[in-house]
Formats: structure tokens, sequence, C-alpha cells
């Protein structure tokens, strides 16, 4: 494995950089939140006007394969993207579209699917996203209880899908269902399903920077060319590798998000006095940062390292981005709490940004698996 950035992927980084911190400030992101509680409509124009940017730089087509119109980029070029996006805390559906749509179609559809779904992805003409949770919070594939039954030519959905990011404003979205009386991975379907024909419901997150939505699916007929792969273990594996990415994309976001905390507080540390001096000259502020730097350190090494077992299909992806997403709860818990009390009163307002960084981390935090559950599934896959 090449551990280090190439030239082109530090490139790709100053770009996505600059661009965001040009084109997204917290001001913006601040827009989105307090637009959002009173008029969704007006906040997701807000969040249109930043993708539409984003499609002119062709981001949406960063890993869609060349054959599709896309740039043919890998998994290390994503997670760089998806490092900037959560140091800026960037509203609007690239993450979900990116590290979540295309891996699914990528990893279960045909040569013919993938040019059919991601070229108007490539193009930024068409949006997307995943849903495979449901009330319960399980996303892996053996826990989908929603049903899809052969019917005509096509399948007929009946079920309930939680949590779905980007949900509200996606154009299609790859449901993960079984067919009637199968369990575990036998009879697992993936559907691509128009957003459209879909009722879905806009939840009030805390993150209110990030869309999610409840989809239910009360009847939806779906034709027989949205089936990605045949029913069953294989279509189970490949949406698994799918998960491993979306896993890891939001892990890696995560880092972004704690390492602005840690630079706004850092900052803040070297500025504020106390007993005339900067409170970050005290010897328990010192311990708090290297502990802070310790945690982010170690996540930020995991998601890659996750990100390389992606790219090069390592058999190791799947314990590579569980233990990346351990690394990245184990970090959430840390900066959520020291971003706040190191910052002391001001760091409970609503005028400090300080709730806007911690909202995205707890959000991402439970998203595609707690660290607990996460844990739970190392152990497993190491066999202990």
């Amino acid at each position: 494995m090449e551990l280090d950035f190439s030239s082109e992927q530090e490139e790709l980084r100053d770009g996505v950089k600059s661009f965001l911190a040009r084109e997204c400030p917290m001001s913006l992101v601040r827009r989105v939140v307090e637009t959002g509680y009173t008029d969704r409509a007006a906040a997701a124009a807000i969040t249109a006007g930043l993708w539409d940017q984003m499609v002119e730089l062709g981001w949406p087509a960063l890993t869609v394969p060349e054959s599709a119109g896309g740039l043919g980029l890998g998994a290390v070029e994503l997670a760089v993207v998806a490092e900037e996006l959560g140091i800026a805390c960037a509203p609007g559906p690239l993450l979900a579209t990116a590290s979540q749509f295309i891996p699914a179609i990528r990893q279960a559809g045909s040569a013919e699917q993938v040019d059919r779904f991601l070229g108007p992805v490539a193009e930024g003409s068409r949006t997307g996203t995943l849903a495979v949770s449901e009330a319960i919070g399980n996303f892996t594939v053996a826990g989908v209880t929603t049903t899809a039954t052969p019917q005509g030519d096509g399948w007929v959905l009946h079920g309930e899908k939680h949590f779905v990011v980007g949900a509200p404003s996606a154009d299609e979205i790859v449901v993960i269902a079984r067919e009637p009386n199968s369990e575990g991975e036998a009879g697992v379907v993936a559907l691509v399903v128009p957003a459209a024909d879909c009722e879905i419901k806009a939840v009030d997150a805390l993150d209110a920077s990030r869309e999610l939505g409840t989809v239910t699916l009360d009847g939806v007929h779906v034709a027989a060319d949205r089936a990605l792969g045949a029913p069953g273990p294989e279509t189970a594996a490949a949406i698994s590798r799918a998960l491993n990415e979306a896993t890891t994309m939001l892990a890696t976001e995560m880092v972004g998000t704690a390492q602005t905390v840690f630079d706004v507080i850092l900052d803040y540390a070297k500025q504020r006095e106390q007993f005339g001096v900067p409170i970050g000259s005290f010897q328990a502020i010192k311990h708090k940062f290297a502990d802070f730097l310790v945690l982010l350190e170690r996540a930020r090494a995991t998601c890659y390292f996750a990100a390389l077992t992606i790219a090069e299909d390592d058999d190791r992806r799947a314990l590579a981005s569980a233990m990346a997403k351990v690394a990245a709860g184990d970090l959430q818990r840390y900066a959520c709490k020291e971003g706040i009390q190191v910052l002391g009163g001001i760091g409970y307002t609503w005028e400090h940004d300080m709730h806007l960084y911690v909202r995205r981390l707890k959000t991402g935090a439970a998203l595609f698996g707690t660290a607990s559950t996460h844990k739970a599934r190392v152990a497993d896959l190491i066999g202990v």
C-alpha cells in the first residue's frame, strides 16, 4: 500500500479546501440551519446554489467510472473530499450521492446499469442515496425487513426506511429489501427506486444542515430493469461492500469536523486570558489538547487506511471500515465534550458556531452504526 498522498491528491485537497473556504463559510451553514427551521424550501435553495457550483467543478463525477462519463478516481480521493466537507460542515447531497448511491450501483449493478444510473450523476443532473436501515437503526443487509415481492414485470415494495441521508432532495434511492419469508443474506434485493414514487418525510434531525428522511414504501412498484443483480447472497455481499465505503467516508467526514473543533478551541485558548495569561498556558488545558490530538490523528490514520483497503479491494475492508467508525466515534465524544468545555460559557450559546459542529458530529456518530455497534463487529470479524 502507498501510505503517502500523491501530488494529485494534495492538489485535489487544496482545490476543495479553497473552494469551501470561499463558498461555504460557516455563515452559509448557519443560514441553512436557521432558515430550515421555518422554511425548508428556502434552506434547500441555499444548498442547491452550493451544489450547482460543485457540479461545475465536476465533484459528483469523482468516483463514477470513466465508461459512464466520470473521472474514475478511487476511495482515497473521495476520502480527501469527505474530510474537507467535514471541516466546512458542508450541506448538500454530495456525500450521500458519492459515498452511498454511487458505490451501491457500482458494486451491485451491471455495466448497463452503471452507465444508465451513474451517467446522469457524473453530469450533475441526478442525485441519489442508499436506504438500508429501518426503525431499529440496523445498517446491515441482514437486518432488513422491508419486503420486495415479485409481481409481473417487476417488484412491489412494502416497508419503511429510516435515517436515509439526503432523501428529501434525492432523485433516486437504492432501496435494500428482501424477498418474503427469506432471512439473513438470502433473498436480499437492491432496487433503484425513483424518489418521486416514494412517500418521503423529512426528519427534524439534530443536525439541520444534513437532510434525513423517512421513506415509506407502501405498494411501490419497481420495474425489473431497476433491480441490481439477482436476489441473494451475491447482492448482499455487493451492498455490504458499498456500506463499507459509506461508513468509511462518513467516519472521514467526522474527522474533518473534529479537526475544525480542535482548531477553533486552540485559537480560543491562545487568546482567552485568565489571571493575566492565556488559558492555553495552563497544564490542564495542554493535557486536553494533547489527548485530543492523539485521538484525532488515530482516527484520521484509521480512516485513510480503510479508504486504501477499499481502493485496493483488500480483504480487510470490512474490518478496516468498522475500525474507522470506532475511531471516529471515540474522537467525536471527546471533541464534543472538550469543544464546549474549553470555550466555557460562550460554548453553550446559539451565537457561537460550536453547536453546529457538535450537531454534525453527533449525527454522524449515530448513522451507519454507532462506535459500540462497530466494536462488536470488529470483535466478530477477528473471532473474539
